[in-house]
């Protein structure tokens, strides 16, 4: 009988208005992009922890990788975990791709149904309209 292992993501992030940071009048645009990002982890079975040093200020106590990095850098926020494994300090991920490697996934090739970028639009790429 075998038992399958979920990989766990925990985000911890800096001090911010909201939950999700994208509350107030200078929202970081990278802020819903990862949480998009996240929920494409969720959908994937993946389990997503995400902690607000303003709104859980325990959670970053409680855990000791996170304190010690707190420490030797106080801007490694956000920090990234996988599996209890500090994977990224003091920034998001650049890409879904590159989060979706982190968490042990691999990405789904472009293909199928889908239609090339290039390909998408009605106008010729040889013209000079676009």
């Amino acid at each position: 009988m075998s038992t399958s292992v979920t990989t766990k993501v925990q985000v911890y992030d800096p001090a911010m208005c909201c939950s999700s940071g994208v509350c107030g009048p200078a929202v970081d645009t990278v802020l819903p992009r990862f949480a998009a990002d996240l929920a494409a982890l969720l959908a994937k079975g993946v389990s997503v922890e995400r902690y607000n040093l303003s709104q859980q200020p325990e959670a970053f106590a409680a855990n000791a990788k996170v304190t010690e990095a707190l420490r030797a850098n106080p801007d490694c926020l956000p920090l990234i975990m996988v599996d209890g494994q500090i994977v990224s300090q003091g920034a998001y991920p650049e890409s879904r791709e590159q989060l979706l490697a982190w968490a042990g996934l691999i990405p789904e090739p472009a293909g199928g149904d889908s239609v090339p970028l290039k390909m998408a639009s009605s106008c010729d790429p040889a013209s000079d309209c676009c």
